[in-house]
């Protein structure tokens, strides 16, 4: 092979500029690929092909040219040396094989199927996929259960109790309501669902599995509950105050820890609106816990204050008895475990980073076997403080590992500065991708770090997979071991360079790999905006389609 020769510099202290404006002094990061291969620069393809030499930072590659080379014939004071280890041939690779094609990556197919028609009018269409999808039918559902037992509770209280319902009423209707949605977001309880629909075999109708594989919108089902306790709570105090101002109680202590109550519930209720959670997320992380813990243990102080002013009665039972017949009490108990039990797993884990790239990390851990797939696990250098959730990916040797990759500041310094160990709390957790088991035939739809969580789905996936990966330089960023993986998954894989070809239409894209391989169902793992764009697609045109909801 021959080597590349590298052209006279350009910029030298004792020579005198040429007159022809291309050999003007210009910076690095001006120069195009048109000017570099008039300087008789090697372009990125000429370079890479033709020479051994290692590539450089991703960042560098966006400008099209090979350019640590040119920086360095330009005459820089300070070259960014790669942080990437070159990449070697694959057997069989030669000068008319581009360096793309080689590893499966591809640009978007020039004449792909026009998308159908979005069927029902549009109103219809909003109103089915996105005012009442199942997140919001689920809330609807649970607070509307909630409703219809106020109903029974007036109802009752009309005909037996002239002066109002008991205020133990309310306070155990909270109580239940508070152990629910505590419930749902409880790992061993989130794992137990999955397990349970993902025993839906494929011969059921499609209709059937396509509901079911909707599991993971239960956090529906833990908003409208929230949402419903804190209205009984409302009844609860305003019942309380009422007796306080007619002196059928009095108990000023009561009082203040009631009002005290109202205002943590209210708080993690505003707090938790999406907006204020996608903007402030650490802020929200931080009063759902601490008012959450501080709301708990002024509920179990507010319940026993109660019926120790209602044993005071004439002719009532004592506070020992009261207690052990209130529902109230032992749902507070049952909360109180499941708030509890997750910190009891909590310790410091070895970690052994492998940097990726200056965008990506792949953490590796060897604390515990994994040996289930689609599983996530929460990681944090301050148990107290913030917490990261990611999916774990399985080896064949019962460790695991995570991709990190730049999307923040709390992500961005493990990339750059990758920690040994990390604290971790609970059990791992099953995801979306869980459910995909239920399915024939699917399309997975990936950008960026979302291959992740795909790699850990395809490590025991069973169901024939096409694979849709749009990435800036995927060989730079995640290296040749994470591609042979999904290549692996699926031979034909569509790995997408947008570096090279621009952002696709990944619509369009996924509905061609839909018809192509005859799927059932589509699962997206992107960012916000382009998982909503593509499931919203999909659905609109009767594909079963599912991504994440970020609702918590």
């Amino acid at each position: 092979m021959d080597e590349v020769k590298e052209p006279a510099p350009v910029l030298t202290s004792n020579l005198q500029q040429p007159s022809d404006p291309l050999a003007q002094p210009f910076h690095p990061e001006e120069l195009s690929t048109a000017r570099a291969q008039s300087l008789g620069y090697p372009t990125e393809e000429s370079y890479l092909e033709e020479s051994g030499a290692s590539v450089s930072s991703y960042e560098d590659l966006e400008k099209g040219i090979a350019p640590v080379l040119v920086q360095q014939q330009l005459g820089a004071k300070y070259v960014e040396e790669s942080d990437i280890p070159p990449m070697k041939r694959r057997p069989g690779h030669n000068s008319s094989t581009s360096y793309d094609s080689a590893y499966k990556i591809t640009a978007p197919p020039p004449n792909i199927p026009p998308l159908p028609v979005k069927r029902e009018r549009r109103i219809f269409r909003r109103l089915r996929y996105t005012v009442l999808a199942v997140y919001q039918r689920l809330f609807t559902i649970a607070f509307a259960a909630n409703i219809v037992g106020l109903i029974i509770v007036l109802v009752n209280a009309r005909n037996n109790h002239p002066s109002g319902p008991p205020i133990s009423t309310f306070a155990t209707a909270t109580a239940v309501n508070v152990t629910i949605a505590i419930a749902m977001r409880q790992e061993y309880v989130v794992n137990a669902l999955y397990d349970i629909c993902c025993l839906a075999p494929h011969s059921w109708p499609l209709r059937i599995r396509r509901l079911i594989a909707k599991l993971y919108e239960y956090g529906g089902v833990h908003s409208g509950c929230a949402i419903s306790a804190v209205a009984w709570f409302i009844l609860f105090t305003a019942f309380v105050t009422r007796n306080y101002v007619i002196d059928t109680f009095d108990s000023l202590a009561v009082i203040i820890i009631t009002y005290v109550l109202l205002f943590l519930f209210l708080a993690i209720c505003l707090f938790a609106i999406p907006s204020f959670r996608f903007k402030s997320h650490n802020l929200f992380e931080a009063v759902h816990r601490f008012a959450g813990w501080l709301a708990v243990a002024l509920f179990w102080v507010d319940i026993l204050l109660v019926l120790n002013s209602q044993s005071h009665l004439p002719g009532s039972e004592s506070l020992g008895t009261l207690v052990i017949k209130a529902p109230a009490f032992w749902f507070l108990l049952i909360v109180t475990f499941l708030i509890v039990l997750p910190w009891i797993r909590l310790r410091k884990v070895d970690a052994f980073p492998e940097k990726l790239s200056n965008h990506a990390v792949r953490l590796h851990f060897k604390y515990t076997k994994m040996t289930s797939p689609v599983l996530g696990i929460r990681i944090t250098h301050n148990p107290l403080k913030e917490w990261h959730s990611f999916a774990t990916i399985p080896s064949n040797d019962g460790s695991f590992s995570m991709i990190v990759s730049d999307a923040g500041d709390w992500t961005k310094k493990q990339v750059m500065e990758p920690a040994n160990k990390y604290w971790i709390r609970g059990i791992p957790v099953a995801g979306m991708l869980r459910m995909s088991s239920v399915f024939k035939r699917l399309v997975v739809v990936t950008t960026g770090s979302g291959i992740g969580p795909v790699l850990s789905m395809l490590h025991s996936v069973t169901s024939p997979c096409r694979i849709l990966w749009s990435t800036p330089n995927p060989q730079q960023t995640y290296g040749e071991r994470i591609i042979q993986q999904v290549v692996s998954a699926d031979p034909e894989a569509m790995i997408i360079n947008t570096r090279a070809s621009g952002r696709p239409d990944m619509v369009a894209l996924t509905y061609h790999l839909f018809l192509e391989s005859k799927a059932e169902a589509v699962f997206v793992i992107s960012n916000p905006s382009l998982t909503r764009k593509v499931v919203y697609g999909m659905e609109s045109r009767g594909i079963p389609a599912y991504g994440p909801i970020w609702d918590s």
